[in-house]
């Protein structure tokens, strides 16, 4: 299986049979390496709905027939836009064809911005994927909160994608904090540099981790689980 970043928050998931995407913010995206119509994808995988993670939902999802998992709100603001959706809310998990999805929680907002409105899209969350017996876990948009110990103790996680870009989400030095409550074997830095207010060094947090811990990941770099 091989796991990869593109720049953001943008993960994808490949196996031998299904391809999933995390939050596909690539057209205006200029920290990434892929062309949102060229983009094929199977599942898609929301954190919230700002438009910075939902990006290019609409228009891969219905060029791929893709399934779209979100939360409920969210979820069911796509459903009314046409796209095949399966709302969740946290703390709840179900078991798809291609992996077991959870929803855990994540401090932030989320609204998507259409046509100079704001439309409320639920809360935000993270997302644990168990997928061919590995455990990925994309924390979304969030503050640092105590309840990352729980999710630390209760999954043996393999990587987790957590932002760093402070301002919007926690900053480097909460994301110490976060790497170390979660205990995963591989910390991957996300939410950075896309935009200037959110610049920050991500080498200089993975240096600050335990040796062999963190790994910057370029734009379409991936590791294999």
């Amino acid at each position: 299986m091989k796991v990869s970043y593109h720049g953001h928050s943008v993960v994808k998931v490949e196996t031998e049979n299904k391809t999933i995407l995390f939050d596909p913010f690539i057209t205006g995206n200029s920290l990434t390496d892929l062309v949102a119509d060229e983009v094929k994808a199977d599942v898609i995988l929301l954190t919230h709905g700002h438009n910075d993670h939902v990006g290019d939902t609409f228009s891969i999802a219905k060029k791929n027939h893709s399934l779209v998992v979100a939360p409920f709100e969210l979820a069911e603001f796509l459903g009314w836009k046409g796209l095949n959706v399966h709302p969740m809310h946290i703390g709840g998990a179900h078991q798809f064809d291609f992996g077991k999805v959870k929803l855990t929680p994540a401090f932030h907002g989320s609204a998507y911005e259409e046509d100079g409105q704001f439309i409320y899209t639920g809360m935000p969350s993270g997302i644990l994927l168990t997928i061919e017996g590995k455990i990925i876990y994309h924390a979304g948009d969030t503050a640092l909160f105590s309840d990352m110990k729980l999710i630390g103790e209760l999954n043996q996680i393999d990587v987790a994608f957590i932002p760093i870009g402070d301002n919007f989400t926690m900053g480097p030095e909460d994301a110490l904090l976060a790497a170390k409550w979660l205990n995963a074997k591989t910390v991957v830095p996300i939410h950075y540099n896309t935009f200037p207010v959110i610049s920050q060094d991500p080498e200089v947090f993975v240096g600050s981790l335990p040796s062999g811990i963190g790994k910057v990941l370029t734009p379409g770099e991936a590791i294999e689980l």
